[in-house]
């Protein structure tokens, strides 16, 4: 992939954008089930012979500007939230992990903040306990991509590994370009923040415990995973089951559901590469809405599965 100076800004500071989302405070969302709409931070579904539980990292509030969606006007941006009578003037956004027990393993999917983040953030654990599920008892966890706030939970601000037990699975490509030193020094200063937090996290893993999988392969003969570039470059979606008792964790395919969902088309500031991404996500949003099977995202709200359906523009999470 050529890189110009311009990618490197944008690119770097969607990195950076996105783990400091936590930032703002934390109010929950009107007419949506949030991540404590039950009190627990959990949503468990029995699908086939596996067991998927959404788990809840919290929800934190960021205002909404024109920067958000960068190719449609903000008037418009404001009415399609306001037709589903949800605020206009910010979004609240939720980060949610799923946890997928078949086979006599327990997977979880992305992982969060740890103490890295803001407040409302790094309440994995705490629900992850309410669900009866221990953290010690993870086996393996598999990232969508590497943005911070889906690889920030593996490593807490002293040093320490929070799942030193686990072994973490990384797409090759994503690897391959957050890992790449000369990349890094030929991106702005400003714009190196993504890189360096890669480099926070993964230096010094124990080797044994991290593996990179080629995106359109099957982890340990029981997650699929599904090449979904454009957020960013090795961006990867991750699914288990077949026909409509499929679910597939979209990853951040498509961010805030109410808006990226219903508009495939639309560009959300975190996308590195926006036209491949919104390409992406129409081609496997479709899909899924053909199949008919469950889905959910990791800035998907509890309960955290639904079922997309197609509109006259785009689709619609149902759940």
């Amino acid at each position: 992939m050529h890189l110009t100076r311009r990618d490197c800004f944008r690119w770097g500071s969607a990195a950076l954008a996105t783990a400091g989302l936590s930032a703002c405070a934390t109010h929950p969302m009107p007419n949506a089930q949030t991540a404590n709409a039950a009190g627990t931070g959990f949503q468990r579904k029995r699908l086939g012979a596996a067991t998927i539980t959404a788990v809840s990292d919290g929800v934190a509030r960021r205002p909404l500007d024109a920067s958000f969606v960068r190719n449609i006007p903000l008037a418009q941006v404001q009415a399609t939230l306001a037709a589903q009578q949800l605020p206009t003037t910010h979004i609240d956004v939720p980060y949610t992990c799923y946890v997928i027990e078949a086979q006599g393993k327990r997977y979880l999917l992305d992982t969060g903040f740890a103490d890295n983040g803001g407040p409302g953030t790094g309440l994995l654990h705490t629900h992850l306990q309410n669900a009866g599920i221990a953290p010690a008892s993870i086996d393996t966890i598999i990232l969508s991509h590497l943005h911070g706030d889906h690889i920030n939970g593996l490593r807490r601000k002293n040093g320490e590994l929070v799942y030193p037990q686990a072994t973490v699975y990384v797409a090759q490509p994503e690897m391959a370009f957050w890992g790449d030193d000369a990349r890094m020094q030929a991106a702005p200063e400003a714009a190196r923040g993504g890189f360096q937090n890669v480099r926070r996290v993964f230096n010094g893993y124990p080797k044994d415990k991290l593996k990179l999988f080629v995106p359109g392969t099957r982890i340990d003969g029981v997650i699929d995973t599904v090449p979904a570039f454009g957020h960013t470059p090795g961006h990867t979606m991750l699914a288990i089951g077949s026909g409509k008792e499929r679910f597939t964790f979209l990853g951040d395919t498509t961010n805030y559901p109410y808006l990226f969902v219903r508009h495939p088309s639309w560009h959300v500031m975190f996308d590195m590469n926006p036209e491949q991404a919104a390409t992406t996500r129409q081609a496997q949003l479709a899909r899924l809405a053909q199949e008919g099977s469950w889905v959910g995202g990791f800035h998907f709200p509890l309960p955290g599965f639904g079922r997309l359906q197609t509109r006259s523009e785009g689709f619609e999470w149902l759940t």
